[in-house]
């Protein structure tokens, strides 16, 4: 039988989380499996159950050839449009950090970094380069400046063949990138509909860049698959760890705990703290409710954040990173100065358990409320496990809130701002707003 992946609640309930603080929530069990159930059968929630995998497997079977040709993809997008792919690249595809490598190389441009972009297309094979770009509205100002520019390049290097260097990830039927594609007949592929961004990452949004990277993105799917599919037939079980992570979390807000740190002892698997910190403030952070999300590396930020965590404010709830099969590494030699004469017999990997469970007892002693996410493995199926089981955890924690863990108001707010800025039309309140912000007189002092 194959190691599970699990849960450790042992050091989660407390602190200020002695006792039951998750009763007056979990009486709400039978309302909220009633309003998932409503909401998947109505097709709201497809990062669940993914009703648009076996078009998805499809088309990106039928893409791979295509994407074998290039040697370079760019990748336009920004928050979740980019986070997921990064994350999975990170995990899945370290060569590209490495010396010596010669595959696939992945590059995300999910910043206004106009030095960087500049770099890219100076050097950048054109011809053995694919753009991506990927906005689900078509309208992300950031992605569309970025898609324009890079259109430009391909079009003086390639001429009218460009075309077939591009490739665009949006709304099946709305939206200036849809137009794009139509127009250009360029090759797309959809974002489901009532899928948001930081939802998206097992979706083509981030799947494109995974089979060009050679992934296995099949099991990426299979992995958040096998956690979604058993509650479209069974409902929420009330012992369901998302579930239960979700009750843990919201007796942390009830109990002053503000923020949640997401501590990763998987060093390949860092940067999905990252992508946590999107799903989980982007989703929570509403009507002056949620936690702020803290990514943190094991055992790097030991040397830099730790002192915080143990020692600061008692503010901090933290999900605990950690998968015991990870390589042991080179062993240590024989002759070896006496003072580390304890490593003889030992692999270098040996080091981060080590620290790793003393930096898990050290929050323990500090009463900081601690789950350890221990994964049996770290292959592509396991992070699709993880992931669907994080965004699971946001979204009934944000209903346990009270809030639409689906939408990000405030966010919009600051692009219909921008929008105002640049002179976009439609935007008139805004620029109103603005010209008063701009002439407002302020303190400044000189450093």
């Amino acid at each position: 039988m194959p190691a599970m992946h699990r849960l450790d609640w042992t050091n989660a309930w407390t602190g200020r989380l002695e006792g039951q603080p998750e009763a007056p929530f979990a009486l709400r069990h039978a309302d909220i499996a009633h309003r998932f159930a409503t909401e998947l059968s109505a097709g709201r929630l497809p990062f669940v159950d993914m009703p648009y995998a076996e078009d998805l497997i499809a088309s990106l079977e039928a893409l791979t050839p295509r994407l074998r040709r290039f040697r370079h993809m760019v990748l336009l997008g920004i928050g979740g449009s980019a986070l997921g792919a990064r994350a999975l690249q990170k995990a899945f595809h370290p060569s590209q950090d490495r010396p010596g490598h010669t595959g696939p190389c992945l590059w995300i441009a999910d910043n206004i970094d106009a030095d960087t972009l500049e770099a890219w297309f100076a050097t950048l094979p054109a011809r053995e380069t694919i753009v991506v770009a990927v906005s689900k509205s078509g309208g992300t100002i950031e992605t569309v400046a970025q898609y324009l520019l890079a259109r430009e390049w391909l079009r003086g290097h390639l001429g009218e063949s460009w075309r077939e260097n591009m490739l665009l990830v949006t709304d099946v039927a709305h939206g200036f990138m849809r137009q794009e594609a139509d127009t250009h007949g360029l090759v797309s592929l959809p974002v489901p509909d009532h899928l948001g961004g930081r939802y998206s990452v097992l979706s083509a949004v981030g799947l494109v860049p995974a089979a060009f990277l050679g992934m296995d993105w099949r099991a990426l799917l299979d992995g958040a698959l096998s956690v979604g599919r058993p509650l479209r037939d069974g409902g929420l079980p009330a012992d369901h760890p998302a579930w239960r992570l979700a009750l843990w979390n919201r007796s942390l807000m009830a109990h002053g705990y503000t923020q949640i740190i997401f501590f990763a002892y998987i060093p390949l698997w860092a940067t999905f703290g990252p992508w946590f910190a999107q799903l989980w403030a982007e989703s929570l952070g509403k009507e002056g409710k949620g936690s702020m999300p803290l990514p943190a590396t094991g055992v790097t930020d030991q040397h830099s954040l730790q002192q915080m965590f143990l020692d600061g404010p008692r503010d901090k709830g933290c999900l605990f990173l950690t998968c015991p099969t990870l390589p042991a590494g080179r062993a240590f030699p024989l002759q070896l100065p006496d003072q580390w004469a304890f490593l003889k017999g030992a692999h270098f990997g040996d080091l981060l358990h080590a620290e790793a469970l003393g930096t898990r007892m050290a929050l323990a002693s500090c009463d900081v409320p601690t789950v350890a996410l221990e994964m049996a493995d770290t292959g592509p199926e396991a992070a699709g496990r993880m992931m669907a089981l994080l965004e699971l955890a946001t979204l009934f924690t944000g209903w346990l809130l009270d809030i639409n863990p689906l939408d990000q108001p405030a966010v919009e707010l600051g692009k219909r701002l921008a929008n105002a800025k640049l002179g976009a039309p439609g935007y008139e309140a805004e620029g109103s707003a603005l010209a008063g912000f701009l002439a407002r007189e302020g303190e400044r002092q000189e450093f």
